[in-house]
């Protein structure tokens, strides 16, 4: 067989091949290492380690530290996943009528996407330091004079909003492609038939949107689950952990103590709840669909 024969007969192939060998390589091989180091003591400074089979697992279940961060991470999740979705309906909706200058607001709404979640946290670290207190000082306001992310009582709120004001963007996005795939000869007929606004969105956009949520819910729980560049950026966890989540416990056991082999036990069991909760949801969409 000649080249070129065999290029025609297997190309295919070599285009399937290589993101089977990405996913091998930077997703599979990485997995596999990690849950070999979490049945170990590695420090991560060296190259010795010895093999302590489920020990690791076993503290995880008696860390206070871990149910905390677990209480955190799942609050967060739940304010992420049910504000993405009612305010970004509501913002889509918003969006979706024929106002003057529309194109600059759905513009202005997918702004906060393009910035760095690192920068966001930083420039909002900054405001919650020293803009807010300031407002509040001069409008007499107590329980704004001070850090909002200092004290236990707002500390979480602060943060949902600020995981909110750039989580909104792509959502919005989804929702008004969503809102904007409805025939409008459905919407004129409902509304000769004399379906009031309100009926109009709960009998007709709502079930029209509900892929879109689906698609929604995904990324909101996804980002909830994995939330760590923003958090650390705002609090690095505090106050005394109120705001720790599950992959910062899971940083700060690994660079921060030198425990290698229990942060890879605790990604391990990130990894398991994350895996649990998306077999939950697509069963629950599929059995939606049918």
């Amino acid at each position: 067989m000649n080249k070129r024969g065999f290029v025609n007969t297997y190309w295919p192939f070599i285009f399937v091949a290589i993101p089977i060998i990405l996913q091998l390589v930077f997703f599979f091989y990485p997995l596999v290492n990690g849950i070999i180091y979490s049945l170990t003591d590695w420090t991560g400074l060296t190259r010795n380690y010895n093999f302590i089979g489920l020990d690791n697992y076993l503290k995880i279940f008696q860390d206070g530290a871990f149910y905390q961060s677990l209480g955190f991470t799942i609050l967060f999740t739940i304010g992420l996943v049910v504000g993405e979705i009612v305010i970004g309906v509501w913002i889509a909706t918003l969006l979706n009528r024929k106002i003057r200058a529309v194109g600059f607001f759905r513009t202005w709404y997918f702004f906060p996407a393009v910035l760095s979640t690192v920068t966001i946290g930083l420039i909002f670290s900054q405001l919650f330091n020293y803009g807010l207190p300031q407002i509040g000082e001069l409008l007499k306001i107590d329980w704004l004079s001070s850090n909002l992310l200092f004290q236990k009582g707002t500390v979480f709120l602060s943060v949902l909003f600020v995981a909110l004001w750039q989580g909104l963007a792509m959502p919005v996005v989804i929702l008004l492609a969503g809102l904007q795939s409805i025939p409008e000869e459905v919407k004129e007929a409902a509304a000769i038939d004399g379906a009031s606004k309100s009926q109009q969105f709960f009998q007709i956009e709502l079930p029209f949107l509900l892929p879109s949520i689906s698609m929604v819910f995904i990324l909101a729980m996804k980002s909830g689950l994995t939330a760590f560049d923003l958090i650390y950026a705002l609090t690095s966890g505090g106050p005394d952990g109120a705001t720790k989540s599950l992959g910062l416990l899971v940083y700060d056991n690994a660079f921060t103590n030198n425990q290698f082999g229990y942060a890879n036990a605790l990604a391990v069991v990130l990894f398991v709840i994350i895996a649990v909760i998306s077999i939950v949801q697509i069963s629950l969409s599929r059995r939606y669909e049918v």
